[in-house]
Formats: structure tokens, C-alpha cells, sequence
């Protein structure tokens, strides 16, 4: 196998990586570090408020097109929301919180 046919298939696993999504609590931390409601993000993604809810609580995962739109949103606000974007054992779980977001 040549070079030029390794690095095309690094590159492939590399992309494949952009397509995880972080641990729900952390989702729902970023959401909140943004001062953003359930339906906002909903309205934004394309989806209903209720998919927000179960992908924040970790009941359900975005499909395509959304689950790229989400995914693009999450990592922008990890990169305005550092502190956010890290699992803090200590915070509560978005079903604990209370309120419909």
C-alpha cells in the first residue's frame, strides 16, 4: 500500500471521530452554559423539544441530518464553553434539575 493510500485511510478514521457525541450530562451542561432552552436547540437542529430531552438524558441519539447539525452545535459551544464541555461527576443529571429546559 502506498503512502498517499495510508494517509487517505487516516484520514478516514479521523472523520469518522467528528461524528461522536459527548456523555448526555455533558450535552445538556453545554446547553446550559448557553443560557439556551430545549427548544431553542430544537427549533435550531430541526427536531422536537421531546428528541432534545432524550438525547440530553441519553435515551435516544440523533439520526442524520440532525445528529450533524447537533453535533456542530455541541462542539461550538464546547469551544465557547470550555468548562462546560468537561463530565463533571459532581453536577446533577438534567432529570434531577428539574423544569422543562
Amino acid at each position: 500500500m502506498s503512502d498517499p493510500d495510508r494517509l487517505k485511510r487516516v484520514d478516514a478514521l479521523l472523520e469518522g471521530l467528528d461524528d461522536v457525541l459527548p456523555p448526555p450530562r455533558v450535552r445538556s451542561q453545554l446547553r446550559l452554559a448557553a443560557n439556551l432552552t430545549q427548544q431553542e436547540i430544537a427549533d435550531a437542529v430541526g427536531v422536537k423539544r421531546l428528541a432534545v430531552v432524550r438525547w440530553e438524558l441519553g435515551k435516544s441519539n440523533p439520526r442524520r441530518p440532525q445528529r450533524q447539525a447537533y453535533i456542530h452545535l455541541l462542539k461550538r459551544l464546547a469551544e465557547r464553553f470550555p468548562e462546560a464541555a468537561e463530565l463533571d461527576e459532581g453536577m446533577p443529571t438534567p432529570a434531577s434539575e428539574g423544569g422543562s429546559g
